[in-house]
């Protein structure tokens, strides 16, 4: 018969029983179902549609959703709001470290020489990690709609992606992501963020000034107290480097020859694996853009061409 309980096909809900539900962006529920949560939370029971029918449930209901002004896809239904036991309110990372493990973490791609998408040196993961903060910080982005922590991630996958392209077209054994690989960030963040009314049309400009604040930064953190007078006398004796996001590594090397200190250089940015052009390129190209924000060396694009040389 219809009427029959044995005809009835039960929900995830009452299928849970004696379990964890969790759901997650609740406000995408509509209402009319946020409604039949009513029950579970606060009777712990389910009723059946159309079945004179109550089962007794046991169930952790746990729920995530952003905050009321972050969006306005929905909202959470007040009777809702007051059956749940605890609400817990997350923030963004507090302290660099905890944004450094957070992206090594979540974004796909592989930390070593020998990975089989693109090794990012720890350097570029902090810059990245800089500039996610910066642009959280910056009061040219909407507050309200922040930062979020799936920005840095995809940085990090970008720059890693760059530095893929830059291995196929030219040949390198490995990918090894560098500092010319930062650009790409910009255009591939920029729908990531909403930025204050104000700011319309300066978007682009804005990202690219908190990345090279990012860099700079990152570059006194970690090269700040090292003596980098070797490499810049290699540029006021006329030497001129010339890089760019397809240049290979061993390009790059070759045109600066021995590089007074490089070991000091690559030991202070946590690169111990000299013998593997790509890193020992990654190293010095960092540098060579750290002098150049400090205005110890000149900068200039030429036919898609970085060329650094002294001022």
């Amino acid at each position: 018969m219809p009427a029959d309980p044995e005809t009835v096909h039960y929900g995830l809900v009452p299928r849970t029983n004696r379990g964890v539900v969790a759901i997650n962006e609740l406000p995408d529920l509509a209402e009319r179902i946020q409604v039949a949560l009513l029950n579970v939370l606060e009777e712990r029971d389910v009723q059946v549609r159309g079945y004179t029918l109550r089962l007794p449930l046991d169930v952790l209901l746990v729920a995530s959703a952003n905050p009321e002004d972050y969006t306005n896809r929905g909202r959470i239904i007040t009777p809702l709001k007051d059956r749940f036991g605890a609400e817990v309110r997350t923030h963004y990372p507090i302290d660099l470290d905890d944004e450094l493990r957070l992206i090594r973490q979540e974004a796909l791609v592989s930390w070593g020489p020998d990975a089989v998408s693109a090794a990012l040196p720890d350097h570029l993961v902090e810059v990245v990690a800089r500039f996610a903060r910066h642009v959280r910080e910056s009061p040219a982005v909407d507050q309200r709609s922040g930062v979020s922590a799936r920005f840095a991630v995809a940085a990090a996958e970008t720059v890693a992606a760059s530095a893929v392209r830059r291995a196929a077209i030219a040949g390198e054994d490995a990918a090894v992501a560098r500092v010319a690989d930062l650009p790409s960030i910009v255009p591939a963040v920029q729908g990531k963020v909403e930025f204050e009314s104000t700011e319309e049309g300066r978007e682009a400009e804005i990202l690219d000034h908190l990345l090279r604040r990012a860099v700079a930064d990152t570059f006194r953190a970690r090269l700040g107290g090292v003596d980098l007078s070797g490499l810049v006398s290699l540029f006021e004796e006329g030497t001129i480097v010339e890089t760019g996001e397809l240049v290979p590594a061993a390009e790059l090397l070759t045109s600066l020859g021995a590089v007074p200190g490089l070991s000091k250089i690559l030991t202070a940015l946590g690169i111990d694996d000299v013998d593997t052009p790509g890193l020992a390129a990654a190293g010095l190209e960092f540098a060579l853009e750290g002098l150049y924000l400090l205005r110890r060396l000149s900068k200039e694009t030429v036919d898609e061409r970085i060329v650094y040389g002294s001022r």
